[in-house]
């Protein structure tokens, strides 16, 4: 195989495997969030209660937990093609079978297994892009693929929630599910698990790029390394606070809008589509900044990423009702929060730990972020639930309390993230 040969099947399948992971990966969204879109219609229909929604929502995030943090392991090992596709397939089974039941404990088994089998994609994600790119790339391919949180929430809060609006609640979950169902054939058939199954050199003698490891076959001695480093525990909680704000927003916000702010569903899932959307040029800025202005050191993009996104919340909830501050105000914490989560919710502990153990890193952030995420859902549905007042039939809403625990949430993110200003990522 010659010099040009290597370059141009290195050069197409690097954009392959960026677009598989990126796309794949937002749509498999799809299936996380229908919950999100379809409470209120549950709610009113008398189907479930708030407490029991935030049940079967924490279902999902312990689900994905334990499925991040075993499966990142898992990932280091399993052709990315096959883990990849078969996440994105299990999902939208579930999601299916979510549409058509209405017993509590089956959609809290549902939603757990979803969470589950979801987590095996974040983490095959990062071993592609570990096995494609070079280090001196990783910021940004990472923020490119970052961005799928924020196509497929933006998909789901806004094309989604019109399908709901138009043709009931089943529908939030019976049609990601359809659709995920062909993304998992296209992932497959599009997806390839590293250069050498193409013949093709390691991607660090490509880029003529020295490495930390060499080593092309990860070792559990090698992921125990990780263990042993404090900074990737820091960042593990860091992670999990800002998580807390992060699924907050997106498991309440809908419901947030409509009863505190009067907006209607479609209204309510616009600003939200607005967030994500915004999520996308957030995630790619955060890694060109991280990148190119602080040499791929993720502490000083960290700060001022969340300096702005506790100002955007503190707009959304104590700003005016103004609708265009109000999208101003989303547009800014949804930008913002997508950077923070590239960063803290993988790329920060990727940079930390040993090569061999991406998956790892990865699944070990995930599993403190999730359960983050899941303590998040029982402690808001309580907050929401305790506070709710009936007058003549209609229920009375007082946000107060759980909006000081989601920007609370957010502060204590920025302080444990600053304090690893200092640490160095061996390269």
């Amino acid at each position: 195989m010659t010099i040009k040969d290597i370059d141009l099947l290195y050069q197409k399948h690097r954009i392959r495997v960026l677009l598989a992971i990126t796309l794949g990966y937002g749509f498999i969204y799809t299936c996380r969030l229908g919950l999100s879109i379809v409470k209120k219609p549950l709610i009113d229909a008398g189907i479930f209660t708030i407490d029991e929604l935030g049940m079967i929502g924490a279902a999902l995030f312990y689900g994905y937990a334990c499925g991040k943090f075993i499966n990142g392991f898992l990932a280091d090992y399993i052709s990315p093609r096959v883990f990849f596709s078969l996440s994105i397939f299990l999902a939208a089974l579930i999601n299916i079978m979510m549409g058509i039941t209405t017993y509590l404990w089956v959609a809290t088994l549902l939603w757990l297994l979803n969470g589950f089998f979801q987590g095996m994609a974040a983490p095959t994600s990062v071993v592609s892009i570990t096995n494609w790119f070079s280090y001196r790339e990783r910021g940004r391919c990472y923020g490119i693929w970052n961005a799928s949180h924020s196509i497929g929430e933006g998909f789901t809060f806004y094309i989604i929630a019109a399908i709901v609006a138009a043709y009931g609640w089943q529908w939030g979950f019976i049609t990601p599910g359809i659709l995920c169902i062909a993304v998992a054939a296209w992932a497959f058939s599009f997806l390839k698990d590293k250069p050498s199954t193409l013949g093709l050199p390691p991607i660090n003698v490509w880029k003529n790029e020295d490495v930390r490891e060499t080593n092309e076959s990860p070792t559990w001695a090698t992921q125990k390394v990780m263990f042993g480093i404090k900074a990737i525990w820091v960042v593990a909680l860091a992670s999990a606070m800002m998580y807390i704000t992060r699924y907050a927003i997106n498991s309440w916000g809908i419901l947030y809008l409509q009863e505190a702010r009067g907006y209607s569903l479609t209204e309510a899932a616009f600003f939200l589509s607005i967030n994500t959307f915004a999520g996308i040029f957030g995630s790619i800025a955060y890694g060109f900044i991280s990148d190119n202005f602080f040499n791929a050191r993720r502490p000083p993009a960290n700060l001022i990423f969340a300096i702005i996104e506790i100002g955007a919340l503190l707009l959304i909830f104590y700003g005016p009702s103004d609708e265009w501050i109000q999208l101003i105000a989303f547009a800014c914490y949804g930008f913002t929060l997508s950077g923070l989560m590239a960063s803290l919710g993988g790329l920060f502990a990727v940079d930390i730990a040993p090569k061999g153990a991406t998956g790892a890193a990865m699944g070990f952030v995930g599993i403190f972020s999730y359960l983050g995420a899941a303590i998040q859902e029982n402690i808001s549905a309580a907050l929401i639930s305790n506070n709710i007042k009936m007058i003549q039939d209609e229920r009375i809403y007082n946000f107060d309390a759980v909006i000081l625990f989601w920007i609370g949430s957010s502060i204590i993110s920025l302080i444990l993230a600053a304090s690893l200003w200092k640490t160095k990522v061996t390269k």
